[in-house]
């Protein structure tokens, strides 16, 4: 602890009570008296809109482009699962509540409505005068069925029957057949049909009072082999011997073909449409552990999440009155859930993008190997499974010689954070491994290195979170697969969603044991780690180590919440650390001493937190928030926040590393206090979530840190500045900045260059 430092009382380490501001806290009078916060859920609408704007920006790569239309789509399902239903749950149970910035629930509905439709116009016009043409200039056509010439369409044709037609199963609704179950985001076709037999069909005659349309439902498939684009061969020759890519829409056949599956009657109508269902309600605050109780939980709440209720009725524009009441009964909506159905399925736009044209897309990049790892890797076989013993003594003897700071996905997941588990199941000395999983890849490594080391007699305990959001049935397929292999199998603490990212290694070495820990701010998924920023400590330093040895006999064992003397641990010490941080730098800012606070997170959101920036703005403190995500928090106004900035950046990689810098009364940063965390200043991740926060005391460790701040803080082409009412200025670079400069080429550039990636 620094002399400066002992001058201020620590707080204890218990959780305050959740504030609920809509005025200015008790004891704050004189300030700011206007809206304080903006709304959530218009806020990560708005990061979707930035999302949205990759695809129009004509200096990414035309399939890269199209992959961002792909994303926003992706991301709006999920928000209409999750945020959405949780509105519609909340008009009927708590019609009154109001949001951050004073909205019910049924005011939030409303507004939500009126951007999303901007938002899917945008998209359209997006897709249809810049992405489109300029895929087909590229030779990447997609095609309407009914332009294609005929020997095309009898291509198409034949393919269908061959591949597609088998699987259809056309559902009539009447009095003999009820309303069939339509799935979470399944595309359908819904048909309105005549049993009148069509011109020169020699049906049996009817009955007149037998002319009753009838509705009927089809499912487009889904599965192994099936695609959204149906790919059509280019002839020899054709464009000179250029590559010509042609596809047309699986939707679009299917409903072209649509007589094979009525035969003997008249199709009056056909509309696609799409449904959206609640993502449902996690049942996991009071289940007790030990008992299998909760797997049976989380295994029931996958099977009603199936069933959840509809939030979102997607479409088609020229759908008749009829047809569109019939579907808001039949799925218990009213008119305002339905939002126009795109003519094209955006999602699977990432089909196109997979098309086998690299001066279309991002170069290839390779991440290095740490260079602190580097010499291991040169020893043998990467310390990874079959690599020699050497091979993972110098792997732990890196991490002893000094504290390694790893950078995903500029430094490789793979020969860091990979090799840190398959090092330890592979030696000998290494006594037992502890870790957490949240989310992982179906095949991964992480699992099978922990089933290895369990078969190999080591101690093995894994935390595996069963309420990771969407990956509630993968994780306990995992859990069962570990326990099998005599894995110490824990689900996680009553009441709370452990989301740390820890592993703790314990090695017998001359000296006895000695603990060798990984913290990070990323899932250990081999997959994202590829799409996302990270950063994760490596250190063997016995202060941190023993710390987190603590948390994982909390998470896997019986014992009381323990106070941690240097790692910040949620919900117990974290809220109140940040507090007494935040606290600290107001005191330096009176004192006229350097003050100041950078924090890098992806979502803003926790209102105490907030009020406590707004203070300290006010205070005089200079307040940075580098916000990949939504961000409740007003800066840049007069007598609230005119000290605070809000920065996102949105480019190639999802920001994903939580990075926090308090001054802490020196005038080089570098002697400042840095913290890397699992955490973002959420309610739910302070308060009802296991989440830990590490402390970064290396040098080099923390002057990597800050080249993060300053490469984004320096972005001039993927940065957007959050402005006062709520919008968001992109920044652009002036003309006279240098190529290869962050300025010019923007984040990922310029940390790729530097990490020497290729």
């Amino acid at each position: 602890m620094s002399q400066a430092e002992s001058n201020f009382v620590k707080p204890d380490a218990t959780t305050p009570p959740a504030l609920s501001i809509s005025k200015p806290p008790e004891g704050d009078e004189g300030a700011w008296e206007g809206p304080r916060f903006f709304n959530r859920d218009l806020s990560w609408l708005e990061f979707n809109r930035r999302v949205l704007r990759q695809a129009a920006d004509q200096r990414v790569p035309l399939l890269e482009r199209a992959k961002f239309l792909a994303i926003f789509t992706s991301n709006l399902d999920e928000f209409f699962m999750k945020r959405v239903g949780l509105l519609r749950r909340l008009i009927q149970s708590e019609p009154d509540s109001l949001s951050h910035d004073g909205m019910t629930p049924r005011q939030q509905l409303i507004a939500i409505r009126a951007v999303v439709n901007e938002l899917v116009a945008e998209q359209s016009q997006i897709y249809t005068a810049e992405v489109l043409p300029a895929l087909t200039a590229a030779d990447i056509h997609i095609v309407n069925y009914k332009d294609l010439s005929a020997r095309d369409k009898r291509y198409v044709d034949e393919w269908y029957r061959a591949h597609i037609f088998a699987s259809l199963t056309p559902l009539a609704v009447d009095s003999g057949h009820k309303f069939p179950f339509i799935s979470n985001l399944s595309d359908n076709i819904s048909v309105l049909a005549s049993p009148t037999p069509r011109a020169g069909h020699r049906g049996v005659s009817r009955a007149e009072g037998d002319e009753e349309p009838r509705f009927a439902r089809v499912k487009i498939p889904v599965g192994a082999g099936v695609r959204r684009f149906v790919p059509i061969p280019t002839r020899p020759g054709a464009r000179g011997g250029k590559r010509v890519d042609r596809f047309v829409p699986l939707l679009d056949v299917i409903s072209h073909n649509l007589g094979d599956l009525f035969p003997g009657v008249k199709i009056l109508e056909q509309a696609a449409f799409r449904v959206t269902r609640s993502a449902g309600v996690q049942r996991d605050d009071m289940i007790e552990m030990g008992t299998g109780s909760l797997m049976r939980s989380v295994e029931e709440d996958l099977k009603q999440r199936r069933f959840a209720r509809a939030v979102r009725l997607e479409l088609d524009s020229r759908a008749s009155q009829s047809l569109r009441l019939w579907l808001l009964d039949k799925l218990n909506l009213v008119p305002q859930d339905i939002y126009e159905h795109p003519a094209v399925d955006y999602a699977s736009l990432f089909e196109i993008a997979e098309v086998d044209r690299p001066d279309l897309k991002d170069r290839p990049y390779r991440p290095v190997i740490p260079a602190r790892f580097a010499s291991a890797t040169k020893t043998g076989a990467a310390a990874l499974p079959g690599a020699s013993e050497s091979a993972s003594a110098n792997f732990f003897a890196s991490i002893r010689k000094q504290d390694v700071l790893v950078h995903h996905p500029y430094e490789s997941f793979k020969h860091s954070v990979e090799r840190f588990i398959a090092a330890a199941a592979g030696d000998p000395d290494v006594v037992a491994i502890k870790q957490t999983l949240y989310r992982t890849t179906p095949d991964s490594p992480f699992v099978e290195n922990l089933i290895r080391a369990a078969e190999s007699g080591k101690q093995v305990a894994c935390l595996v979170e069963l309420r990771a959001r969407f990956d509630e049935g993968r994780n306990v397929r995992f859990a069962r697969q570990l326990e099998k292999a005599g894995v110490h199998v824990a689900y996680g603490v009553a009441g709370l969603k452990t989301h740390c990212k820890t592993s703790l290694v314990v090695r017998h070495e001359r000296t006895g044991l000695r603990c060798y820990a990984h913290l990070g701010t990323g899932n250990y998924h081999p997959k994202t780690a590829q799409l996302y920023t990270d950063v994760g400590l490596f250190t063997c330093d016995p202060e941190i180590t023993s710390d987190l040895v603590t948390l994982f006999n909390y998470l896997t064992g019986i014992s009381a919440p323990q106070n941690y003397a240097h790692l910040l641990v949620a919900p117990f010490t974290m809220r109140a650390r940040f507090n007494y941080l935040i606290d600290r730098e107001m005191e330096y800012a009176r004192r006229g001493q350097p003050c100041g606070i950078t924090a890098k997170i992806n979502a803003m959101e926790d209102r105490e937190v907030a009020e406590k920036l707004y203070q300290a703005s006010r205070a005089g403190v200079p307040i940075t928030l580098i916000v990949r995500g939504f961000c409740c928090l007003r800066p840049g106004v007069q007598g609230l926040s005119e000290n605070i900035r809000v920065v996102s950046v949105i480019g190639r990689f999802l920001e994903h590393s939580r990075i926090f810098h308090f001054q802490s009364g020196v005038a080089d940063p570098l002697d400042g206090e840095w913290l890397i965390s699992s955490a973002d200043w959420m309610y739910r991740n302070l308060s009802n979530r296991v989440e830990v926060a590490v402390p970064i005391r290396d040098r080099d460790a923390r002057r990597k840190l800050h080249r993060i701040f300053e490469v984004a803080l320096q972005d001039q082409r993927n940065a957007w500045d959050l402005q006062p009412d709520g919008t968001y200025m992109l920044r652009k670079a002036s003309e006279d900045a240098e190529p290869d400069s962050p300025q010019a080429s923007g984040t990922f550039n310029t940390l790729m260059w530097e990490a020497g990636g290729q």
